[in-house]
C-alpha cells in the first residue's frame, strides 16, 4: 500500500502544482474571505471526487469514445469560463468606479481623525471577508467550485487514465479507485487551503483597491482565454 501511495501522493502534487481554471477561482474568492475560499476549494473537491466515481464505473469513458459527448461538455464549459471570466472583468470594473466615486474613502469620514481611525481600520478588516464577498454566499462558492471542475471533461478524461495507474495488482479495481479519488480529494482540499491560508495572510496588500481591481483583471482574462482555448480545443 505504501508502495502505492507514495507515488500517488507526488503524482497528485504535481496535479494540482498545474494551473487552472479551478486555481484562480480558488485564489479570486479567497480574497473575498477565507471561508469562501475554502468552500471553493470543497466544491471544487467534490468535483474531483466525482470525476474519480465516474472513471471508476466507466462513465468517463463515454466521453473519451463519443466525439459528440465530448464536444458537448467542452462547449458547456466553455460557457461557464468565459461566464465567470467575464463577471470577473465587470467587477473590476465596478471596483474602478466604485474607487473613483469615493475617493479612496476621502469623504471627511475616513478613520484619520485620530479618535476613532484606528477603530474605523479595525472594524474594516475584520469585516473584510463580508464586505469584500460582493453578495458572494458561501452555498454560491461552493457551487462555483463545483460547476468549475465539473463542467472541464478534460478533469473526467484524464481521471480515466489518471487513476487506474495506481490500482495495486491484483486489487478490486471498483474499490481501489473509490479509495484513490477520494484520497486524491482530501489531499488536495488540505494543498488548496494552503493557497487560501497564503492569500489571507496578504489579505492587507491585495485587498487594496487598485491591488484588487488588477487582480479582478488578471483572473477574468485568465478565465476567459482558458474558455476560448477549451472551446477551440479539439
Amino acid at each position: 500500500m505504501t508502495q502505492t501511495l507514495l507515488p500517488f501522493l507526488a503524482a497528485c502534487t504535481l496535479v494540482a502544482l498545474s494551473p487552472g481554471p479551478s486555481t484562480v477561482l480558488i485564489i479570486r474568492n479567497s480574497l473575498r474571505g477565507r471561508r469562501l475560499g475554502m468552500l471553493t476549494v470543497l466544491g471544487n473537491e467534490t468535483g474531483v471526487f466525482l470525476w474519480g466515481l465516474f472513471a471508476a464505473f466507466g462513465l468517463t469513458a463515454l466521453l473519451a469514445a463519443s466525439e459528440a459527448a465530448y464536444d458537448v461538455m467542452r462547449y458547456a464549459g466553455a460557457v461557464v469560463l468565459v461566464a465567470f471570466g467575464i463577471q470577473a472583468l465587470r467587477s473590476a470594473r465596478k471596483g474602478r468606479k466604485d474607487g473613483e466615486d469615493g475617493k479612496d474613502g476621502k469623504d471627511g469620514k475616513g478613520g484619520h481623525d485620530g479618535k476613532g481611525g484606528k477603530g474605523a481600520a479595525s472594524g474594516l478588516e475584520e469585516d473584510a471577508g463580508a464586505e469584500a464577498g460582493g453578495g458572494v454566499t458561501g452555498r454560491r462558492a461552493y457551487r462555483t467550485g463545483l460547476l468549475v471542475n465539473l463542467a472541464n471533461p478534460k478533469a473526467g478524461v484524464f481521471a480515466m487514465s489518471f487513476l487506474p495507474q495506481f490500482v495495486p495488482s491484483g486489487a478490486p479495481h471498483l474499490p481501489a479507485m473509490v479509495g484513490l479519488a477520494a484520497f486524491w480529494a482530501v489531499y488536495e482540499v488540505g494543498f488548496y487551503a494552503c493557497y487560501v491560508w497564503g492569500v489571507g495572510r496578504l489579505r492587507k496588500v491585495l485587498s487594496r483597491a487598485g491591488v484588487r481591481r488588477r487582480l479582478e483583471q488578471v483572473s477574468g482574462g485568465v478565465l476567459l482565454a482558458l474558455g476560448v482555448r477549451l472551446a477551440l480545443d479539439g
